[in-house]
């Protein structure tokens, strides 16, 4: 509940600071001492946008400060999930800089315009005329419904199964236009796909074909050079491994004289078998290289291949090459495949609305029987506030797409007078009934759902008398569980409320300040009484006062 709002430089306020209590709270004053004003401050802490003219000092900030006791809201998720410190008394904060900017904080977190208008929304109920349209709205409508139906259970179950079908379907969509847009490259992929896979690529084939080439391509120069090789090892004079032949024998004889010798015999018969080692591996080579006209125009071909097939596809190896083959196959493959994806999908697809369709109809259910206590409380409070002969048409019919509420579109009619053809609310209703239907159902929902401080803004504009003291006993009884607060004219409301301040204009050398204070049972006595019968006031006037006070 709201427990204090302080409002500073704006329009025509200099620094109000009020504290609130629970219960029903009325708010009065003569037309144009700023009771809208005061609303408006309200409002600007509540996240609605501002502007520079807010400001009454051009050249000083406006600050709008709004403490709550929210204790009983459950709100701990929304400050959790918007990183904020949750504190039972809680301090939201506006801000109007000279220069045009806002800042808001949140229990001096700053924060958006939209977090505190979210948290705003969740604190405050603002009735004005404009809230009064509403009524007309058929979610608005529909939440009337399931409030006297008890279809918070099956909303919140329908609502986690819609959003299963709602992301079934948007995987379905994209596989749609995943099947209409791949046919189109479909055949280009599959003749890229098949022509890397008639090359038979490898990784680290283009580099053994390359040398393959190379040793094939020079094999003239090969087979001089290891001839060569061989004759200058072989030789009966001077080839090499005789002439290391005589040396190890040599050495063989030293090795008996001396670690010394023996460690250099052994050194000389290493270089003796490397060498014939050598000499043997040059005979197998000699012998086996031959050239082979075919097989180097093979290779080359598929050198050439691998050359194109990177110039085509813009790369630099066979590795990127085998990824490129890698992707296309799997494109290729989720386009032949898409056919039976696009089947399983759309059985889960089914599956899902099945589920979502059976709590829909539970929530139908649940509203059709609803209906009838839902006509009869609104007719029968409504000719408590002077509309006898006001009745309801109110009809649920079956929608076939699923929406945030169910499967239903409501009927919600209204005819206000005996013979008159039911018809829209905004189309047949005037302004004062409309806001005695609007009062009539939030004191219904306040039966049914912890609701926020609800403010009413002259919600009793255009009715007197009776039915004046009715709405106020209306709003008095949802007090109750609830704190609300009347900005009223009229003194049979006013009386009403376990608190009542007064909003008036003060003069002085500096200009003209609207200034708010709250009524002890004198001064209660006092302005009822002048709400009566005007600034003359009558003994009449007072002793209905104090009539209306008891």
């Amino acid at each position: 509940m709201l427990t204090n709002l302080s409002i500073q430089n704006y329009a025509l306020i200099d620094d109000v600071n009020v504290q609130f209590a629970e219960g029903f709270t009325t708010i009065t004053g003569e037309t144009g001492a700023g009771k809208s004003i005061l609303l408006g401050g309200l409002s600007l802490v509540l996240g609605k946008r501002a502007d520079l003219s807010s400001l009454k000092n051009q050249a000083q900030k406006c600050i709008i400060e709004a403490e709550f006791d929210i204790s009983k809201y459950r709100l701990e998720g929304f400050f959790q999930s918007h990183d904020l410190d949750y504190e039972h008394d809680t301090i939201l904060r506006r801000e109007i800089l000279p220069s045009g900017k806002s800042r808001a904080f949140v229990n001096d977190s700053p924060v958006t315009l939209d977090i505190l208008k979210g948290l705003g929304e969740r604190l405050v109920d603002v009735h004005s005329q404009h809230q009064t349209l509403r009524l007309t709205e058929n979610d608005f409508q529909l939440k009337v419904v399931d409030a006297l139906a008890g279809n918070q259970d099956n909303l919140h179950t329908y609502r986690a199964h819609l959003e299963a079908y709602r992301k079934v379907s948007k995987e379905l969509r994209e596989l749609q236009e995943f099947q209409s847009n791949s046919n189109k490259e479909h055949d280009y992929n599959s003749f890229l796909l098949k022509e890397l896979e008639a090359a038979s690529l490898k990784e680290g084939m283009q580099e053994a074909l390359e040398v393959e080439y190379e040793q094939l391509n020079n094999v003239e120069q090969i087979m001089e050079q290891l001839s060569q090789g061989h004759q200058l090892l072989n030789d009966e004079q001077l080839g090499l491994l005789g002439r290391l032949a005589d040396l190890k024998r040599s050495f063989q004889h030293l090795a008996d004289f001396g670690d010394t010798y023996a460690k250099l015999n052994e050194r000389v018969q290493s270089i003796f078998i490397e060498m014939d080692d050598v000499a043997g591996e040059l005979e197998v080579l000699k012998d086996g290289v031959e050239a082979n006209p075919e097989r180097l125009e093979s290779i080359n071909g598929q050198l050439q291949l691998l050359y194109d097939l990177q110039k085509k596809h813009q790369v630099n190896s066979v590795a990127e090459l085998l990824a490129i083959k890698e992707d296309l196959s799997t494109k290729v493959d989720a386009v032949e495949n898409i056919e039976s994806n696009i089947l399983e999908k759309e059985q889960e697809l089914q599956l899902v609305a099945k589920k979502a369709d059976t709590w829909a109809a539970k929530i139908t259910e649940a509203r059709n029987k609803a209906i009838p206590k839902l006509k009869h409380t609104l007719q029968e409070n409504l000719y408590a506030l002077g509309m006898p002969s006001a009745t309801f048409k109110i009809e649920v019919h079956p929608s076939d797409s699923f929406k945030s509420n169910g499967k239903d579109d409501l009927i919600f009619l209204f005819s206000a007078n005996k013979g008159s053809e039911y018809g829209e609310l905004k189309k047949v209703a005037s302004g004062g009934e409309l806001s005695r239907i609007m009062l009539t159902i939030k004191s219904l929902l306040a039966q049914f759902e912890q609701l926020p401080t609800m403010m009413f803004d002259e919600i009793d504009t255009g009715v007197s008398g009776e039915i004046s003291n009715r709405m106020g006993e209306i709003m008095k009884q949802m007090s109750q569980t609830m704190q609300v607060f009347s900005i009223t004219h009229l003194p049979q409301v006013a009386s009403k409320g376990s608190h009542q301040f007064k909003v008036f204009k003060e003069e002085s050398a500096s200009g003209t300040s609207t200034r708010m204070k709250r009524l002890n049972e004198e001064e209660r006595v006092k302005e009822l009484a002048e709400m009566l019968g005007g600034k003359a006031i009558s003994d009449s006037a007072l002793a209905h006062a104090k009539q209306l006070l008891q």
